[in-house]
């Protein structure tokens, strides 16, 4: 049985869901022949003891006393202003490294870090989970098989059930960069394409305290890919019905829908029409949790050397960028073109 430590830093809610989920994984991975190993480290240190405690896994009270231990693989789920240092420690040990997104602060901060990562010859995967859903992935086979055609029309919905705490608003860079960069990076992998210009607006409808946070509670974007082809992402924090993720895909030949499903936040206005009837997600974390656990275990495969990085720092610096040019948008009421993210 070969063994993997894996350091998680950071337990807060998504931390604890990764670390759950990795506990879950435990049988399917034994089958492969591989124990994974949980070590746990937070600023928070006397809650992350707790917490290790537990899942059965073990606490540092640091990284570095990780990485002096010989932890294999370094998990980053901390807050975003600390993510740079936290990936730079790894790859200067020479470590795989698992970040959630963003790569930085902003973009200008997340460029020198590329270049870093490329000379070091870095391992860093960057979490964007909707990689890994089963409706997105097939959508994405549909796609390259041609049964789509060419695409004309992308639609795509993020919208929250209830809106974050003003705190937190307040720290999130904006609604595109903290919900639609999910859409500007599926949108991305799925067409292969690079968004190039970027038109949006926004409303405050809602709590009036999201407007004085600098935010808006619902936006729009219209996006033009390099091919021409035309997009809109859509987000809000009030979409009472639950949390609706979707991705309308219309093709020259056939139209495909993501998240349409039995759970699916939405009824049909249409006499006789009982669909959806199941209850529908209230939260990210339960519409995406198979796409979670596959995240990590594709995280886990890129540890040993079993696959590719199936989400790179520069994938996520692009999606990134073209959020940091939506919020420039939605500031100046203008399109904001896009430039691409250099290569390092």
């Amino acid at each position: 049985m070969k063994t993997l430590n894996l350091g998680l830093i950071g337990v807060g809610r998504i931390g604890t869901m990764h670390a759950n989920n990795l506990n879950a994984l435990r049988p399917q991975l034994a089958d492969r022949g591989l124990e994974v190993n949980l070590w746990i480290t937070d600023v928070a240190a006397d809650y992350a003891r707790i917490v290790a405690a537990g899942l059965g896994a073990t606490f540092f009270d640091s990284v570095n006393a990780m990485i002096e231990a010989g932890v294999d693989a370094l998990l980053i789920a901390t807050g975003t202003m600390t993510h740079p240092d936290l990936i730079r420690a790894g790859i200067a040990a020479n470590l795989p490294v698992f970040c959630e997104k963003p790569v930085a602060g902003d973009v200008e901060s997340a460029l020198p870090l590329l270049e870093e990562i490329a000379a070091s010859n870095g391992r860093v995967q960057i979490g964007h989970q909707r990689r890994f859903d089963a409706g997105y992935l097939e959508a994405k086979r549909r796609l390259d098989a041609g049964d789509l055609g060419w695409i004309h029309t992308m639609r795509a919905v993020t919208g929250d059930m209830v809106p974050p705490s003003l705190e937190f608003i307040a720290t999130s860079g904006g609604l595109f960069r903290d919900c639609s960069v999910h859409d500007f990076d599926i949108l991305r992998w799925l067409t292969g394409k690079e968004i190039v210009e970027v038109y949006a607006k926004g409303s405050n409808n809602g709590d009036p305290g999201i407007g004085a946070a600098g935010d808006v509670d619902t936006a729009l974007a219209v996006l033009t890919f390099d091919d021409g082809t035309v997009a809109t992402a859509s987000a809000t924090r009030y979409n009472g019905a639950g949390h609706d993720v979707r991705l309308e895909i219309q093709g020259s030949k056939s139209t495909v829908v993501v998240g349409l499903d039995e759970q699916s936040a939405m009824h049909s206005a249409e006499l006789g029409v009982e669909f959806p009837t199941g209850t529908s997600h209230q939260t990210f974390i339960e519409r995406f949790d198979g796409a979670y656990r596959a995240e990590m275990v594709a995280f886990i495969e890129y540890v040993l050397g079993e696959r590719e990085n199936p989400c790179s720092a520069w994938d996520a610096v692009a999606a990134s960028r073209v959020a940091d040019a939506a919020q420039e948008s939605l500031l100046t009421g203008a399109p904001v073109a896009i430039n691409p993210v250099p290569v390092a």
